[in-house]
This record gives C-alpha cells, sequence and structure tokens, in this order.
C-alpha cells in the first residue's frame, strides 16, 4: 500500500496539530497516520497489532509519531491513549476512531450468533463511543478540535455486509451526528468517513480474496469507472475533515464511493451507450 510523502511545506495542512488514530497499525489507519505526519501533524497510533504498529512507528520516525497498545473496548485503554497524547505532545486537536471489525460474513440471520453481533458491535460502535467521550473532554477545555471515525457505504444502504457490520456503521453516523451537536458548543467539529470497499486487511478477510481479486470484483460492482479506491483516498477525506479547510464541516457523513450508494442497478441500463463499431 503506497502513500504519498512527497509534500511541500506549503501544503503540510496539519502543521502543529496532534491526532490520535485507533487502528493506526494497519489499512487506512496506517495510511492517515503517514499522510498526517507529512502534513506535519504529531501521531500516536492506539492499536492491539502491537509489532506492525511497532513497524509503522519506525517507518514514520519516532520523532513525530509513538504507540500505544489499545484495545477500544477498554475504557481505561481508550482514556489512557488521550493521556498518553496529552502527555507526549501537549494537546490533542484530532481524535480519528478508526478501529473496526467484522464478524463472518452469513447472509442468513438464522445463521448469526449473538456473540459475534455483540462482539462486532462492542469494537465498532462502543468503541468510538469511548473515543468520543475521552478524546472530547481535552478539546471541551481547549474550544476546539476535530473528531472523525470511519464508518462505510453500509452506514447508508442495506444488503452490502453482514448484520452486525451494517449496525454498526448506521450507528456511527448517528453517533457523530448526536456527538456534533453536543459538542459544536464548544467549537469541535465531529465527522465519519463511508468509503466503499478497498483492499485493506479487513475487507480481504471478510471476502477471502487477495488485494487483486478484491479489486477486480470491486470494480465490477463500482459506478464509478476507470478508477480504484485506494486507502490514501480515504486517507486524504480525514486530512481533509482534520484541517482547518473543513472549519465550518460537523455532522457530516462523507460518502468516498464513487456514487456507489446512490445507484439503483435496476435504472442503469437507460444510460447506457451504445458500443462504438470497431
Amino acid at each position: 500500500m503506497a502513500c504519498s510523502s512527497v509534500i511541500s511545506a506549503v501544503t503540510r495542512r496539519l502543521e502543529g496539530k496532534v491526532a490520535l488514530i485507533t487502528g493506526g497499525a494497519s489499512g487506512i489507519g496506517e495510511c492517515t497516520a503517514k499522510t498526517f505526519v507529512n502534513h506535519g501533524a504529531k501521531v500516536i497510533i492506539a492499536d492491539v497489532q502491537d509489532d506492525l504498529a511497532h513497524s509503522v512507528v519506525e517507518s514514520i520516525g519516532p520523532a513525530n509519531c509513538t504507540f500505544i497498545h489499545c484495545d477500544v473496548t477498554d475504557e481505561d485503554q481508550i482514556k489512557n491513549a488521550v493521556e498518553k497524547a496529552i502527555a507526549t505532545y501537549g494537546k490533542l486537536d484530532i481524535m480519528f476512531n478508526n478501529a473496526g471489525i467484522a464478524d463472518e460474513n452469513k447472509a442468513r440471520i438464522i445463521d448469526n450468533t449473538k456473540h459475534d453481533f455483540e462482539r462486532v458491535l462492542s469494537v465498532n460502535v462502543t468503541g468510538v463511543f469511548l473515543g468520543i467521550k475521552h478524546a472530547s473532554q481535552p478539546m471541551i477545555q481547549a474550544r476546539t478540535g476535530s473528531i472523525i471515525s470511519t464508518a462505510s457505504v453500509s452506514s447508508y444502504i442495506g444488503g452490502a455486509a453482514s448484520h452486525a457490520y451494517a449496525c454498526s456503521k448506521h450507528a456511527i453516523n448517528g453517533l457523530t451526528k448526536n456527538a456534533a451537536v453536543e459538542l459544536g458548543q464548544f467549537g469541535i467539529r465531529v465527522n465519519c468517513l463511508s468509503p466503499y470497499a478497498l483492499a485493506t486487511p479487513l475487507a480481504k478477510q471478510f471476502v477471502g480474496l487477495d488485494d487483486e481479486g478484491l479489486e477486480n470484483v470491486m470494480n465490477s460492482l463500482a459506478n464509478l469507472k476507470g478508477v480504484t479506491l485506494k486507502a490514501q483516498d480515504v486517507a486524504n477525506a480525514a486530512l481533509y475533515l482534520a484541517s482547518d479547510e473543513a472549519k465550518y464541516i460537523s455532522g457530516h457523513n462523507l460518502l468516498i464511493d464513487g456514487g456507489f450508494s446512490i445507484v439503483n442497478p435496476s435504472f442503469t441500463n437507460m444510460f447506457k451507450y451504445p458500443e462504438e463499431e470497431p
């Protein structure tokens, strides 16, 4: 997964800011951590994947990035991660609730278990709730901050993922709106990102395909042709919402899906162009 690292001083959009990223050891979180640092931020990676996280910190450079082991379902660990950010860098400007899991891809609700359902909601919903709860406290004192959470196109439509995953991502969208209403009085912006499927470790495990196989399948279903969604595209969206360029954007669910979620496939034939003669 390639992340651009050539940033001029003029375009460093997070200069002087401090960001905490859950699930920052791989996938979207890793790419976002590198992008944020490239734009001048100091980053704390909070993850349960210790070896991967240490590798990311080493690749970024320990002067700009640190790691703390963090299970987002454990409130004490989330609280400790926020406190580490403040102890290490003096403040917290950006909270990116990115950690998430998926359950097995079982189409029939009668085949889904209560344990798996609750496990997904514990990480994907409770983890985001705890991240917002504890990150907002220093931001309230500072009267500023940006909180971002990773949702999914499954926050907007049905039938694209498992029942547990779809419920969890819909919940993130609702929690984003509620938190934005409450925290706006303190100058804190709260938004979420909803990407279409891309080749991350989580997505590949869910469908059982490698990078190329998953991208081929998703490109065949995508509405926007000729381009493939990458982790860098989601990181760039997070960068925008974290930056002062989005200073009046709050309560928003930013769909990064090439129009996938607005398409009714039953009607797309009316826009088909006739094939040109060779």
